[in-house]
């Protein structure tokens, strides 16, 4: 099983790169899913993981759906929700102050202002395009991802 890198691994400092299109969907990318699922479901504390917390430069991330609540989770699907290619689209003016903490940064919190909604368009797993509106914990999970995938740690945030 692939082990979660921590805030010392170079790789988590650096733009993740687009899943080419034609990709989506292929074994490559299956198996990367497969990976990340298996070391999020060995993580009772986590509920998403951006493909370079486990070694992969991907413009990728997962978000356990038993982890959301009911408002936010979808009915149809597996168990993770799938990002690929993701953009934040717009967010909401107001802001929230949270208490993060990451699986890169084992044991490591710190309060940080966040939007309080996002509005994301991002490929699942079939490379179906979709656009979702986000609040609460998954508007937070989402800039919180993105920010891996663009090589910011949340302790970077002010």
């Amino acid at each position: 099983m692939k082990k979660i890198l921590q805030k010392e691994n170079s790789i988590l400092r650096k733009v993740a790169q687009e899943v080419p299109i034609k990709e989506i969907g292929s074994a490559k990318i299956k198996k990367i899913i497969k990976e990340m699922t298996e070391a999020l479901a060995n993580e009772p504390e986590g509920v998403a993981l951006a493909a370079p917390q486990i070694g992969y430069g991907l413009r990728l991330f997962i978000v356990a759906k038993h982890k959301l609540s009911q408002e936010e989770n979808p009915l149809a699907g597996g168990e993770f929700l799938i990002f690929i290619n993701p953009k934040i689209l717009k967010t909401s003016q107001k802001k929230v102050f949270l208490k993060e903490g990451c699986l890169s940064l084992t044991g490591i919190y710190k309060e940080i202002w966040r939007k309080e909604k996002a509005l994301i368009e991002a490929y699942d797993e079939n490379g179906k395009k979709f656009r979702r509106g986000a609040s609460g914990l998954l508007a937070e999970i989402i800039q919180h991802e993105i920010d891996h995938l663009n090589g910011i740690l949340f302790i970077d945030k002010k």
